[in-house]
């Protein structure tokens, strides 16, 4: 065989080598961004179940304040049940849009700043609000609870009572939340916030980014 025969020969090979290794780096890439995608799907499940609980509560809220329209205090009751509903609904819907909207077929770097929206939305608007909610809407529930039964506990004290109580729960939490970042825990709270589902994605991404770059 002559020189320059070889020479073919040995860049014929090298071309069939490299295309390989894109094929491969393209399968590998595609595997890892299917793992992410399915990844998402306990945090969709989850988005799901929240606004299903929403609808539940707001229909249950506006059925309750709509037969004591003449009753002021169990009306307010009512309404601010309905509207904590509410807020479950649009916090859901907002979590689902920003999860609908990552492109799969992007380039790593789009969709971990698409990914990075999510963890955002999540850690902080929808962990703050849930914690919030969740200081005062056991009280309400509590109410309105009672008075389906005919027993309406509303009264000056009660009303101290239910602010005090939300108040210093609130309180409780947002100091366990400032220890914790103070002794350097915070990463730590904002992974919980963020949720297992988006930090396996994130994890997937990463992973995939240094592939590329390797």
């Amino acid at each position: 065989m002559e020189l320059d025969e070889m020479k073919l020969a040995w860049q014929s090979l090298a071309q069939r080598l490299e295309r390989q290794e894109v094929i491969q780096r393209q399968m590998v890439t595609s595997s890892q961004l299917e793992k992410a995608r399915h990844g998402l799907r306990p945090l969709v499940l989850g988005q799901v179940i929240q606004m299903a609980f929403g609808l539940l509560v707001t229909g249950v809220a506006v059925a309750f304040w709509s037969t004591r329209l003449q009753i002021t205090h169990l009306l307010v009751c009512g309404l601010l049940v309905q509207l904590c509903g509410m807020i479950f609904i649009a916090m859901s819907a907002r979590a689902l849009c920003l999860i609908h909207a990552i492109d799969y077929a992007a380039p790593v770097l789009a969709i971990q700043r698409q990914l990075a929206d999510l963890r955002a939305w999540r850690v902080r608007v929808e962990a703050p609000v849930n914690v919030v909610l969740g200081c005062f809407i056991w009280i309400l529930a509590l109410w309105m609870n009672l008075a389906w039964y005919g027993i309406d506990i509303w009264s000056a004290g009660f009303a101290r009572w239910a602010l005090l109580s939300g108040a210093s729960g609130l309180v409780i939490v947002l100091a366990i939340v400032w220890w914790m970042r103070r002794v350097g825990l915070g990463r730590r709270i904002e992974d919980h916030a963020a949720g297992n589902s988006v930090r396996n994605a994130e994890a997937m991404l990463a992973e995939i980014a240094r592939f590329e770059q390797a």
